[in-house]
């Protein structure tokens, strides 16, 4: 089997055998855009995902994308090649889904059961105390965009005890959010998904403008990009993050969302 996106990588890496992965997507081995372990991609081959490339590896399945371009899976199927079109997970259940036809392909059902388990365990360990008042978070991206409803975020943070603020107020997946929109009407939390959660230079002139601090009963917390789109073992990543700043939020959060579910 070949690869050819991160968030199939990082499934496959899970479920399959390692003499089975013919190659997984160079993007796996960049740090910025990877969703698996770095140590665990640098021994796994890997491509750049020309059709030529893939032909010469003489896969049995190709796992792409639903935004592969047309020619080239036309290109795929008249060489003779399987080609899985695999879409971006915009639930849980998608992602639930997803690993199990994955592990299905490489012939270990029981390997995709076992991480939807892991992935099960981490949301329930992750989840908010029962009657707890939902936190309003806005996932502010560089130059501002937002993921709105619809996306694996949002459902992310619903079941880690937050409220989607972008969506909440009509924004969809990759609409943004003004500064003035933001300090008009400021969420109780900003998690800060663009460059400055990783490097913490404030290289983001809308993410790190001086305006923000006029917001003093808004917190900030870095969320690492990488944690958005991918599902698979990234839900157990990204749910523990959430639920991390979600118990080191200040007192005066904390003990409204406490004190509610009493």
């Amino acid at each position: 089997m070949v690869s050819l996106n991160p968030c199939t990588d990082a499934i496959l890496a899970e479920v399959a055998d390692p003499a089975q992965i013919l190659a997984i997507s160079h993007y796996s081995r960049d740090p910025r855009s990877s969703s698996m372990d770095a140590a665990a991609a640098a021994r796994l081959p890997s491509t750049r995902g020309t059709v030529e490339e893939v032909l010469s590896l003489r896969p049995d399945i190709v796992l792409g994308s639903t935004f592969t371009d047309p020619a080239t899976t036309s290109a795929y199927h008249r060489l003779g090649l399987r080609f899985e079109a695999l879409g971006m997970t915009a639930t849980v259940e998608d992602s639930r889904a997803q690993i199990r036809q994955i592990a299905a392909l490489t012939g270990h059902p029981e390997r995709g059961e076992a991480l939807v388990a892991r992935i099960d365990e981490a949301l329930k360990a992750t989840a908010p105390p029962q009657g707890a008042k939902p936190i309003q978070a806005v996932v502010w991206q560089s130059g501002g965009m937002v993921p709105g409803d619809g996306t694996l975020i949002a459902d992310l943070l619903r079941r880690t005890g937050f409220t989607n603020f972008a969506a909440a107020r009509g924004l969809g997946q990759a609409d943004y959010l003004p500064l003035e929109k933001m300090l008009a009407d400021p969420p109780a939390l900003i998690l800060v998904a663009g460059q400055t959660a990783e490097t913490g230079r404030g290289d983001d002139r809308v993410l790190s403008h001086p305006a923000l601090k006029a917001l003093t009963t808004t917190k900030r917390a870095p969320l690492n990009p990488r944690l958005l789109y991918c599902g698979g073992p990234t839900v157990i990543a990204a749910a523990q993050r959430l639920a991390e700043v979600r118990m080191n939020l200040p007192g005066t959060i904390r003990r409204m969302v406490e004190g509610s579910s009493r």
